[in-house]
């Protein structure tokens, strides 16, 4: 495994190499810049739906409506007691 600041220096900047050797240095004003641009902000085109990398993966969106339809019951019942408490 590479280690965790193996590509960025202590300053921020963060390098990369290309399959051919080229070194390509990031600077951190730029990326932090780059993140507001509408292109990093729309995904492209082709890109595939794969679970759990470019959307979430269908068990976490189902966990999500668990957690939301809980949070709604607690809502709805505020002096009940939850059904999942540890014992005092």
């Amino acid at each position: 495994p590479t280690p965790q600041g193996y590509s960025s220096t202590p300053g921020g900047t963060i390098y990369s190499t290309t399959p051919g050797g080229t070194r390509i240095i990031y600077d951190r004003k730029f990326l932090l810049e780059c993140k507001n641009s509408p292109v990093a902000r729309t995904p492209p085109c082709c890109l595939p739906q794969i679970p759990g990398v470019t959307s979430l993966a269908q068990s976490s969106l189902v966990k999500l409506e668990e957690l939301k339809e809980q949070n709604e019951s607690k809502e709805a019942t505020p002096g009940e007691k939850p059904r999942h408490a540890a014992p005092p």
